[in-house]
């Protein structure tokens, strides 16, 4: 009889050693716990936790214009065009990164704002789409209902983005709760009934 194959992606404590699902407990622990400590701070310093997305994207900001301008400047194997717009593009984002640095408070808004329209932009076409869509479906009732919904929850977002915006971050607040919380139980569920069995 053939042996069947899989892909491989399946995680089965039973093809572990004991040192690999010790491994695999400390991964799901520390994913967890770092879920659970986000969703927490954004509950309780929600102003402060976005701060520190806001720096955080400075910083990679700085980064990658400092990259961007090195790469235009130091690579000789690039086309002068290219070249010339990595400058450019590079200064952009490194005074984009220093902006964002120097006002936080700032930053953070824009970035809430900027999500939150982006969410409603999206919504939006996806409702035109659907309602374009529903004359080929099966129930185009629950289509065109479907698409409604979605282009009225896109206008409405675009409409108040800062009342979007306050409600997305409890949402994510409440998303990493309950990851972290699955996470730690993960980590310690994970490969138990091996040791039950032993």
């Amino acid at each position: 009889m053939q042996e069947q194959r899989h892909l491989g992606f399946e995680l089965d404590a039973r093809a572990l050693t004991a040192r690999a699902i010790t491994l695999v407990r400390v991964m799901f622990a520390v994913l967890g716990a770092v879920a659970l400590a986000v969703g927490v701070a954004l509950i309780v310093w929600p102003g402060r936790t976005l701060a520190v997305g806001a720096a955080l994207a400075g910083v990679y900001f700085v980064i990658a214009g400092v990259a961007r301008i090195a790469m235009g400047v130091l690579g000789a194997a690039v086309s002068a065009g290219l070249r010339s717009l990595s400058i450019v593009m590079g200064v952009l984002m490194l005074i984009a990164g220093v902006v964002m640095l120097r006002n936080l408070e700032a930053s953070t808004a824009v970035l809430l704002i900027v999500v939150a329209l982006t969410v409603g932009i999206g919504w939006i076409i996806d409702g035109i789409m659907v309602i374009l869509e529903s004359g080929k479906a099966r129930s185009r009732a629950w289509a065109l209902a479907y698409g409604i919904v979605g282009l009225l929850a896109g206008i409405a977002v675009i409409a108040f983005p800062a009342i979007t915006a306050t409600v997305l971050v409890w949402i994510a607040a409440a998303v990493f709760v309950v990851l972290g919380v699955v996470g730690l139980v993960r980590a310690f569920t994970f490969g138990r009934e091996l040791e039950a069995a032993l």
